[in-house]
This record gives structure tokens, sequence and C-alpha cells, in this order.
């Protein structure tokens, strides 16, 4: 039995994280036994990061490094009916989705003023009294630094816009001609880039980027899309 390290569900969302997501939606399509464990405190973690599985004696920490260890485990069926050229392009759409998307959907929650309260109420509320008032500040500055570090919090509200808006192009650009990512067939890259836009679109309140994914009809279907197609889905389903 597999063990995933999860956030708690926040926000309207049951997986909150798109990389947790894309890890328990890898377990379902390889139908590996699994059991969803909450960690609060991604501190805790191996690398202070989630997710993170337990396996036996191994401990995997990363959903990339997830993905390789968990692609050894069923001999391929993650990556090995890829071509050179499929295993390329996934790359780079998971890429600009994780290393870009990404940290533009993380300041929509984190660093706009009035989505702000979701985020002290969703991830500290359970705290106790002094730590709820301090460490929701402590957090926050911290991800305004990596954000600045990142390169995209040293540009303005409307420019980081802008960079969103291109993103969300691309993918519907493709998505829209296409059911996945590289075709006709589900593959291994889906699951990051419909985990992301599942969070984004589905998390609630609406933030600013969930309002201009919704402009993109093709970019929602394509999320349920490969949600119903596993069975797994960041929201809560009946």
């Amino acid at each position: 039995m597999i063990k995933l390290y999860t956030f708690p569900a926040a926000f309207g969302l049951r997986n909150v994280s798109p990389f947790c997501l894309k890890v328990e939606m890898a377990l379902k399509y390889l139908d590996m036994d699994y059991t969803l464990c909450e960690q609060s405190d991604p501190r805790k973690s191996p690398k202070g990061k989630l997710p993170f599985i337990a396996c036996g004696s191994d401990t995997i920490a990363d959903s990339e490094l997830i993905f390789d260890y968990l692609d050894e485990k069923s001999d391929g069926r993650l990556y090995g009916n890829l071509s050179k050229q499929d295993i390329g392009q996934g790359f780079a759409w998971v890429r600009m989705a994780e290393d870009h998307l990404y940290w533009l959907m993380v300041a929509s929650r984190w660093l706009d003023d009035e989505w702000w309260p979701n985020i002290k109420q969703g991830f500290f509320g359970a705290m106790p009294f002094p730590l709820k008032a301090i460490v929701p500040i402590v957090a926050r500055r911290q991800v305004r630094q990596t954000y600045s570090l990142q390169g995209l919090g040293k540009h303005t509200l409307e420019e980081q816009k802008r960079f969103a808006q291109k993103d969300l192009i691309a993918l519907n650009n493709v998505l829209t001609e296409s059911p996945y990512l590289l075709g006709e067939e589900l593959t291994v890259f889906d699951f990051s880039v419909a985990s992301l836009l599942a969070g984004m679109i589905d998390n609630k309140p609406a933030s600013w980027l969930t309002l201009m994914a919704g402009d993109y009809e093709a970019l929602g279907q394509y999320a349920e899309r490969v949600q119903s197609s596993i069975g797994v889905w960041g929201r809560y389903t009946e």
C-alpha cells in the first residue's frame, strides 16, 4: 500500500495542490493501491514540500520524482509508450504550467488582498491563537519573496495578467484542436496540466485567474475530460 501525503482540503477543493492531485491521478491510472494522508505542515515533509509518498522502505518526495518511481514500478506504463518527440513536447507543456502558470495561480491566491482572507482561513484557521495571527503573516512574506526571486513578482499585476493570458491562450489553442495535450490519447503529461487547471478553475471563491481561465471554454472541458477519464477530481463530487 502506497501512502500519498497531501494538503488538507481547502477552497472547495478536495485536493488543493495540483502537484498532489497529479500524483493521485497517476496512482489511480496505474490501478495501484494507495491511501491519502493529510499533512497540514509541509515543513515536516522530507523536502519541506508536498506531495511525497511512502512505499515500504521507500520515501520519495517531489511529484516528478514520484512519477519516475511509479514508472519504474509499473514497467514503464507512464512514459514507456511515448516517443522521444512526445516526451519532449510533454515536458515543455508541463514546465510552462508548473514553473510559470502555477506561480501566477499562487499569486492570485496569496498576494491578492481581496483573496488573502481565504488563505488565512483555509490554511491557518485551525491554528490556536496567537499562531493563527502570526504564522500567516510570516508565510505570506515568504511567498512574496519566493515569487520575487522567481521573477514574476518583479512585474506589475497587469503585466502578470498578460503573462497568464499568454499561457492560457497557448493551452487553449492546442486543446481546441485536440482532446489531450499530445493528441487523441491521454498521457502522463495531462495529469500535470489538468490538475493545475482544475485547481485554478474550481477553487472557491473565484480568483482573478479563475475568472481569466473561465474565458477559455476548452480549458474547463479539458480539465473535466482528464479527471473523468481517470475518476479522480480535484473538487468534491457526489
